[in-house]
């Protein structure tokens, strides 16, 4: 059975080029173009093998409240944060370490631009692959 992956991004030309390159991987993908659209789709208990979240979509935070959203219905759901902020500002975002985690929930980072290869690896870690 395919993995369902949830992404979340108000970039629809993301959304689309990453919907190409997951399904051809033979991941099924669910999509939402806003942090309250994805919070509704959770609510409706669709629960995602994994979800991939941009940090910066209605707010600048809204990334970090849609990982709280995730990790409060779904803990054990892995959840990868993309995002351009680095690009933009120069501040680096990492949740490596045991305390970033805990107020982060994401389980990765990867800055903007994303290479597949890389997203792949990460996802592969995270769903055991």
């Amino acid at each position: 059975m395919k993995k369902k992956i949830l992404i979340v991004d108000d970039d629809t030309d993301f959304i689309g080029q990453l919907e190409i390159l997951l399904s051809n991987a033979e991941y099924d993908i669910d999509k939402a173009y806003s942090k309250a659209e994805a919070e509704k789709y959770l609510d409706n208990n669709n629960k995602p093998d994994l979800a991939i979240v941009d940090l910066m979509m209605e707010n600048t935070d809204s990334g970090f409240a849609l990982c709280y959203h995730i990790k409060k219905k779904y803990n054990n759901l892995p959840v990868i944060m993309v995002t351009a902020v680095t690009n933009e500002t120069g501040f680096q975002f990492d949740a490596a370490t045991p305390e970033d985690k805990a107020w982060i929930k994401a389980d990765a980072f990867l800055a903007k631009p994303i290479r597949f290869e890389q997203l792949k690896r990460e996802m592969n870690r995270l769903l055991g692959n």
